[in-house]
């Protein structure tokens, strides 16, 4: 881009005496402030026009890569495609003007959402009830933890205390264990990838909680042998734990609570569709089995006839509460639309086509990067680095290449059961085109490995930033601006 605007800090188009702004006339008074508080020196900001900031801002957003320009295939985190008609009707004044303490009567339409939303939940998993109060996947995990702790403290085993994880489990589901005051108990997995049920035997007594289980797990492999997992933790007297963050390619396969799972948390922004990353926005509701819903936190939307009301007491077996309010209302909304846009017959079609795409890229691409674990995947795959490693390239170097080509690396060095670990999700939402796209450019700099391996270890080469180097900007930031 020619414009001698565009890779500058606003501080660096900062002209004395320069002005943005214009402040109509004082009609308060002046305020003498107390000395403590006042500044020693002038705050060191930027001195711009309104043009010049617009055109910074302006400029600065085209570097910001998503879903609407680009393919997106960042390994565990689903960022599918979000409809334009989600964020309209999540902007519609009706619902963006409400305000959380406005009497139930006077928003039966926002209620609506938040029941239809919980009862299509309940039907998409097999579970009986949900609430939408978390704001987070790891808030939904601490909320289940704790409906799970609630359920065995209102039957006495207060003994209950340990929680078993996978191996190759995501980082919150330990996390949350030991914020809920649970003790973790890891169990190991095969060869293949998933869990190894004779490891977990020797774990089973009656001290243990609950199993946390992540299905497709991390690898992207369905855990084949559920039934006769739920079947040993339930004889000892534990519940099972559906970490809902890999949900995606169930829809229309199957659904947890028909698999024995007892309490499981979606993530909502991953697979209904919302925006998410760089903090949020997100929504992490928890459903629970049929004869659980009483250990559901309030407020809580119930319907009697036609009319919506809010449950907000607790029952004598619900200690929890996770918010004042409802939740993310937006990503509930959005996730509303989502649902209502595909229908019933369409949204079966997402897990199926999640999986066709994850499993298409693999297999375009293991002759060239090297599949640790091989067979069928489900919405996601994981690539140990090059076949060749005598190239010396990383998958550090090739997530970076991949930035020169206009796509946005997947996720790399997770999961830690490989060292150089590159996992790809593609979603449903991508045409074979553009996946096509992808296989060759990822192709490409596996060639580019061997022929030009100076050319993938500087990369990228055609970014605003060039190849920083990531331990001295870790070490050392620079968080503010010095002449």
């Amino acid at each position: 881009m020619n414009n001698k605007l565009y890779g500058k800090l606003i501080f660096e188009l900062s002209q004395p005496g320069s002005k943005g702004y214009s402040l109509p006339k004082n009609q308060f008074g002046d305020y003498t402030l107390p000395q403590e508080m006042r500044r020693t020196a002038d705050a060191n900001l930027p001195e711009c026009d309104e043009m010049t900031v617009v055109r910074h801002y302006t400029n600065l957003s085209g570097n910001n890569f998503g879903v609407d320009n680009g393919f997106y295939p960042l390994g565990s985190c689903t960022m599918k495609y979000n409809p334009a008609i989600n964020e309209e009707t999540a902007a519609l004044k009706a619902f963006a003007a409400l305000h959380p303490l406005q009497p139930a009567e006077t928003c039966q339409g926002a209620l609506a959402v938040y029941y239809g939303l919980q009862k299509s939940l309940a039907a998409l998993t097999g579970l009986s009830e949900f609430t939408l109060n978390p704001f987070a996947g790891a808030h939904g995990e601490l909320t289940g933890l704790m409906i799970i702790r609630a359920y065995h403290e209102s039957r006495g085993d207060k003994q209950r205390v340990k929680v078993i994880v996978p191996d190759s489990a995501h980082g919150t589901n330990p996390a949350s264990a030991a914020v809920c005051g649970l003790e973790i108990v890891e169990v190991k997995s095969k060869k293949d990838g998933r869990v190894d049920v004779d490891d977990l035997k020797n774990l089973l007594d009656d001290t243990v909680a609950a199993m946390m289980m992540t299905n497709p797990n991390t690898l992207g492999l369905f855990e084949t042998e559920i039934p006769e997992i739920t079947r040993l933790v339930h004889e000892c007297g534990g519940l099972m734990y559906y970490d809902g963050a890999n949900l995606n390619p169930m829809l229309g396969a199957c659904r947890p609570g028909d698999m024995g799972f007892d309490v499981m948390h979606i993530n909502l922004h991953k697979t209904f569709s919302t925006p998410h990353g760089g903090g949020g926005p997100g929504s992490g509701p928890v459903g629970v089995r049929a004869g659980l819903e009483q250990f559901l936190p309030r407020p809580h939307v119930v319907k009697d006839g036609e009319t919506y009301r809010i449950e907000k007491e607790a029952g004598s077996n619900t200690p929890i509460h996770v918010g004042a309010f409802f939740g993310n209302f937006g990503v509930i909304i959005k996730a509303y639309t989502y649902i209502l846009t595909l229908g019933k017959e369409n949204i079966k079609m997402v897990g199926p086509l999640a999986t066709l795409n994850a499993n298409y890229i693999k297999e375009c691409l293991k002759d060239v990067y090297e599949l640790p674990i091989d067979g069928l995947c489900k919405h996601e795959f994981v690539f140990d680095g090059l076949k060749d490693k005598s190239t010396g390239i990383t998958t550090m170097d090739v997530a970076k290449r991949l930035l020169d080509y206009g796509y946005h690396a997947p996720t790399i060095y997770f999961p830690l059961l490989f060292h150089e670990s590159m996992m790809i999700e593609p979603t449903e939402s991508e045409s074979k085109k553009t996946i096509d796209g992808f296989i060759n450019v990822l192709r490409t700099i596996a060639q580019e490995a061997i022929e030009q391996p100076e050319t993938v270890h500087g990369a990228p080469h055609h970014t605003p930033i060039g190849r920083v180097d990531d331990v001295l900007a870790a070490k050392n930031p620079i968080l503010t601006y010095k002449d």
